[in-house]
């Protein structure tokens, strides 16, 4: 396993993160390392997602910042050019994911079936996004799928929250669960970093009570 995803088994929960402002990236960076979660998922599906990487980047080079919903290829480039260190994407998309392995970039795909789940194992990947975890049949479909797929290790994201993120954790074959729920749209518009900042405090605290 790479350092990357050593990281994300240690910090346990991967904040995934919409910016619509590029102003927003720092403060809300710092209420993610003040809170306990030096990471971010930040999908890459907004005009501000690419400018917002290299803000977090450059301000906080101890973070652990990525892009989310990578389609292609010309998108892993921009996203790493910008200072992203992996690269998540919601499906199986061969192409983007060789691009990656050949770059040496972390990359998780995201998947769903026993089939892509082959597929990235035939490509030696040893860790995948499950997505979209809850409405997929959460952690029950993952225990199921993971059974014949002893070196696999599971990244679930997708309705996940802090009801149900301690039962995903306590399996031993979930490497991190990615999670919004601290970082909603309307509380980075509202500019409420004190907010996200306890709502990460918490999670960052259950992840240590269940993980040691």
């Amino acid at each position: 396993m790479n350092a990357v995803l050593e990281q994300f088994e240690k910090i346990g929960i991967v904040p995934v993160v919409v910016l619509d402002d590029a102003k927003d990236a720092e403060p809300l960076a710092q209420a993610l390392c003040k809170g306990g979660l030096p990471c971010a998922e930040v999908t890459f599906r907004t005009e501000a997602a690419e400018e917002s990487i290299r803000i977090i980047s450059e301000k906080y080079p101890e973070m652990l910042v990525g892009a989310g919903t990578v389609l292609t290829t010309e998108q892993v480039d921009r996203a790493v050019a910008a200072g992203a260190k992996f690269i998540v994407s919601p499906g199986f998309n061969p192409k983007v994911v060789q691009y990656c392995i050949d770059k040496n970039i972390p990359v998780t795909p995201g998947t769903q079936t026993p089939s892509e789940m082959e597929q990235a194992l035939e490509l030696g990947l040893d860790v995948v996004k499950f997505f979209p975890a809850e409405p997929a049949g959460g952690l029950k479909m993952i225990k199921a799928v993971a059974a014949p797929y002893t070196k696999l290790k599971f990244m679930p994201t997708g309705g996940i929250n802090l009801n149900n993120v301690e039962e995903y954790l306590q399996y031993d074959r979930i490497l991190a669960c990615g999670g919004s729920w601290m970082v909603k749209g309307d509380l980075v518009a509202a500019g409420k970093f004190d907010e996200i900042e306890k709502m990460t405090k918490d999670a960052a605290e259950l992840v240590k009570r269940v993980r040691g």
